[in-house]
């Protein structure tokens, strides 16, 4: 039977597949937390990255914008970057202990007097984070310490565990929006009304603006931006960077990014997550296909051929 969100779906697979991943979450939450998050941390690496080619797509990523790194450095970014990435994925799903664990980590940076300037006097503020370190963990922090930060998220393609995703991502705090037409429109709402939401900037975009990134073209939306031209917003990048413990984070708050344009704003926000990456490069998630350049040349190819 099909699934009624999107009828090409089988709602029976969704259904077993739902079932083996949320039987694999309880397995792995009944370890106690610290031993928990190292665990999922080593499988990534070890065992889920190389089944699912993350080795071979951090490889690519590297060799495209940074051909000259040493192989020794090529190597541990293989095995240190799904390691990250599947210590944030249990960390989100660890709820109230996670919570627990980061809810008092202050706020640091020089984005930090701008920040409380801009929520003292009720200002629409936009903070702009990535797929570094853990992005909840400021989000964590934010709604702890009396700032609720309205949130977008995609919808996971299995319905039947997308209800599970959701559930944990509200355990942290809401509002939280699906990137749908309804969902955006209340999420650019919330900011209207003077609130504080953030959003990851670090997605490619094949129409969006020609921005670079790590010195390549990394074409980026800009409707972030143009939101925060619109409502007179703050626009701040915030990092939730992860300790050398593995464990816990300092939340770094860069430097506001000044109201111009939304070209210039969008590559300001790059700007200032290549300084943070270059500072930790284990911790961006290099398993994303940020520049897509086979998509680029067939975007170029095909505007030469029309014209």
């Amino acid at each position: 039977m099909a699934s009624p969100r999107n009828p090409d779906r089988n709602r029976a697979a969704d259904a077993a597949q739902n079932a083996l991943i949320r039987g694999l979450l309880w397995l792995i939450l009944r370890v106690p937390y610290a031993a928990r998050i190292r665990m999922m941390g080593w499988l990534a690496a070890r065992v889920v990255a190389p089944l699912l080619g993350w080795d071979k797509r951090v490889r690519a990523n590297l060799a495209h914008v940074c051909p000259d790194l040493p192989e020794a450095e090529v190597a541990r970014l293989t095995r240190a970057v799904p390691n990250n990435a599947g210590r944030q994925l249990i960390e989100l799903y660890s709820g109230p202990e996670f919570k627990a664990r980061v809810k008092d980590t202050p706020l640091t940076g020089p984005g930090v007097a701008a920040f409380r300037a801009a929520r003292e006097a009720g200002r629409p503020t936009v903070l702009v984070t990535a797929h570094f370190g853990n992005y909840d963990v400021a989000r964590t922090a934010l709604f702890a310490q009396g700032h609720p930060l309205g949130a977008l998220y995609r919808e996971m393609k299995n319905p039947e565990f997308n209800t599970h995703y959701v559930e944990a991502l509200s355990v942290i705090g809401t509002p939280i929006f699906p990137a749908t037409r309804a969902g955006i429109t209340g999420f650019v709402d919330h900011l209207r009304k003077g609130g504080l939401i953030g959003i990851l900037i670090d997605i490619y975009a094949g129409e969006g603006a020609k921005v670079s990134f790590f010195g390549k073209p990394a074409p980026t939306a800009t409707s972030t931006m143009e939101w925060a031209l619109k409502y007179d917003a703050t626009v701040i990048p915030i990092y939730g960077r992860r300790r050398e413990n593995g464990l816990d984070f300092d939340i770094v708050l860069d430097e506001e990014i000044p109201l111009s344009d939304a070209v210039t704003m969008t590559q300001a926000a790059n700007d200032s997550l290549e300084r943070m990456v270059r500072a930790n490069m284990d911790q961006w998630f290099w398993i994303h296909r940020r520049w897509k350049p086979e998509d680029q040349a067939r975007r170029a190819a095909l505007a030469e051929a029309a014209s």
